[in-house]
């Protein structure tokens, strides 16, 4: 089930389900859930491996971050992929899980979102790709609302997350063994 506005922030309020979001998302949501804004944005480079056992991340260089009260803008070229962090952190507990989509002003210029899911249990910062695949650049202010994200209630048993990624990390240092 979906949980409504009502619901969520009751939570965001009694459990810290959300944590940073804007005055707007506190007294005014739209639709069922909460969106969330541009905090930083990563440039990537290098190699990422991705095995049975190991995997290793590309690296990520903080190119922009959001800054209260400053105008900042940030230009996705066509055919340039990012990383991007939000603003707002996630507190899940064990009944509930997430999943986050693109703002539709974004996709109808041509950018996709890796957008996904949030597991019962993960605890920190959220991170996605963001690629420009149309033929025009795309200008997002820091701190504009470019991802939504719908709360559902879990029935029956859940196994809470035990990535290597909870807390929020980016990247990886090196390669690493998956959990």
């Amino acid at each position: 089930m979906i949980l409504g506005v009502s619901e969520l922030l009751k939570l965001v309020k009694e459990k810290k389900l959300v944590e940073g979001l804007c005055e707007r998302e506190l007294t005014n949501p739209e639709g069922a859930g909460f969106d969330l804004r541009l905090g930083k944005v990563w440039e990537i480079s290098g190699e990422a491996f991705l095995g049975i056992n190991d995997r290793k991340t590309v690296e990520a260089q903080l190119l922009m971050e959001y800054k209260e009260g400053e105008s900042r803008i940030f230009e996705l070229k066509p055919g340039q992929q990012v990383l991007v962090t939000v603003i707002e952190k996630i507190n899940l507990p064990k009944d509930i899980t997430v999943n986050f989509w693109l703002r539709s002003t974004l996709y109808r210029n041509g950018v996709i979102v890796s957008g996904g899911n949030g597991a019962p249990g993960y605890s920190g910062e959220i991170s996605f790709s963001l690629f420009n695949s149309g033929k025009c650049p795309v200008k997002i202010e820091m701190g504009a609302r470019i991802i939504h994200m719908i709360f559902y209630e879990i029935k029956g048993e859940a196994n809470v997350y035990r990535g290597q990624w909870q807390g929020g990390r980016v990247v990886t240092k090196k390669i690493e063994k998956q959990v």
